[in-house]
């Protein structure tokens, strides 16, 4: 192995950037759902990567994790230097033959101010995660536990079931799903979400009342072929 080689794969990389608080605190006020339609539906971390908590969403930045299949070594370390408010974002390919977490390591995040944990890969101690309000998504359970041989990386680009993760990036998350932000795009992206959320806010006032136009839904017919018989 080559000196340049040496460490490929295998790799803590300091952070370069992240969302700031006052963007992450305004995020916190909206669904989603909402900000997912505002970024054209085209971003998401996958219908399979679910809440494992008792409900409940989280923004923060990103503190990313590659590591292999099954093994949670880089994800112990990325705990150890995570900063208060962070997510921990964690590439474990989608593997659920091994699990990632566990309640102890849940509550060892949790008392460093970790905002939350997702993971493309398995927990375990599901009933005791399943009902702890520390938000925790991931893409299934097992009772099989982790090796903790490495190799990984922290602070690299990841990919949740084909959503890329930057370092920094703001990560949203409800019952929905979960949703990266780029960092660079977060407060413009933001400015569209507050105001869909006004708007869908003023409709569902027409809703409750009654009052609601329906007429969209037979000029949208029209425009069609469908055929009422």
């Amino acid at each position: 192995m080559t000196e340049e080689m040496r460490g490929w794969g295998f790799r803590v990389l300091q952070r370069r950037h992240k969302v700031d608080d006052a963007t992450v605190a305004l995020f916190r006020k909206l669904p989603v759902a909402i900000v997912s339609d505002c970024m054209s539906r085209m971003a998401a971390g996958g219908s399979g990567i679910r809440p494992m908590h008792a409900g409940g969403g989280f923004a923060g930045p990103a503190l990313t994790v590659k590591t292999r299949p099954g093994d949670n070594l880089m994800v112990h370390k990325a705990i150890d230097l995570a900063e208060p408010g962070d997510v921990l974002v964690v590439d474990a390919g989608g593997d659920l033959t091994n699990a990632i977490i566990g309640e102890m390591m849940a509550a060892h995040a949790a008392n460093r101010g970790v905002t939350g944990i997702i993971i493309n890969g398995a927990i375990r101690d599901s009933k005791a995660i399943g009902e702890a309000s520390f938000p925790i998504h991931a893409a299934g359970v097992t009772h099989r536990g982790p090796y903790r041989n490495g190799p990984g990386e922290i602070n690299v680009e990841v990919s949740i079931d084909g959503m890329v993760v930057c370092p920094g990036d703001l990560v949203i998350g409800d019952d929905d799903g979960i949703l990266a932000v780029p960092h660079r795009d977060a407060i413009a992206i933001h400015a569209l979400a507050a105001a869909k959320k006004a708007d869908e806010d003023a409709v569902m006032a027409k809703i409750l009342a009654g009052t609601n136009d329906r007429s969209w839904v037979d000029a949208e017919l029209a425009c069609t072929a469908c055929r009422f018989e």
